[in-house]
């Protein structure tokens, strides 16, 4: 499932120079455009309010605005941002909050190269990643809060609104899933706008954690 539509345009969030320009030399070699570079998350919400990225790659530890509050606040301007954390640690207790506020997923500061590419392209096609363990982290997450995602059954969606939200929780961009199911990408996005608003979610990555909890998908 990889992005063929153009070039990415990428924000690159880091309080670190050299590793900001290390991820420089990596995206732009694979014909990716760094449209801007961040130190901290004030200055990230800006440069995302202004340039619309593709893909926001979002570092967690940050002064000033860590990146999880960064996050949450570029969310809340445009919900269809797509936000990719970086952190050292895969259990990183920030990354479930990330998450949780609709991150499209996470990448490891030691990931390979081959797969922080794969990452960055299925991201920018429109997929929400989330494996199995950092999908029932964060609902494990939610029920330790007493949080909830909305509880509106999904008996109220239609078997068609159903397959659509089953596929977006497995993955699949909305290109993917018009093609499955024969119809119009067009027609995927009012459908999702419709399941979005019918279940009071916000955003895709709820929209998974939703499907995995009322047994629709799993990620198994």
């Amino acid at each position: 499932m990889a992005y063929t539509a153009g070039m990415i345009r990428v924000l690159l969030v880091d309080d670190h120079a050299l590793f900001r320009q290390g991820l420089r030399s990596l995206l732009e070699s694979e014909g990716m455009r760094v449209i801007g570079e961040a130190a901290n998350g004030r200055e990230a919400i800006r440069y995302a309010a202004d340039t619309h990225p593709d893909v926001i790659l979002m570092d967690i530890q940050m002064p000033e605005l860590d990146g999880v509050k960064a996050t949450q606040s570029i969310l809340e301007i445009d919900p269809a941002a797509r936000v990719i954390m970086i952190t050292m640690y895969r259990q990183d207790r920030y990354v479930f909050e990330a998450v949780k506020a609709g991150a499209r997923g996470y990448v490891l500061k030691d990931a390979d190269a081959t797969t922080l590419l794969d990452v960055i392209r299925r991201v920018a096609a429109g997929e929400a990643l989330l494996d199995a363990d950092m999908a029932q982290n964060v609902l494990d997450d939610f029920r330790d809060k007493r949080e909830e995602l909305p509880s509106e059954k999904h008996a109220d969606l239609n078997e068609r609104e159903t397959m659509i939200l089953k596929l977006l929780a497995q993955g699949f961009s909305n290109q993917d899933i018009a093609l499955r199911l024969d119809i119009s990408e067009k027609t995927v996005r009012n459908r999702l706008s419709e399941i979005f608003t019918k279940l009071q979610l916000n955003n895709r990555t709820q929209a998974a954690l939703y499907a995995i909890r009322e047994g629709i998908a799993n990620l198994e």
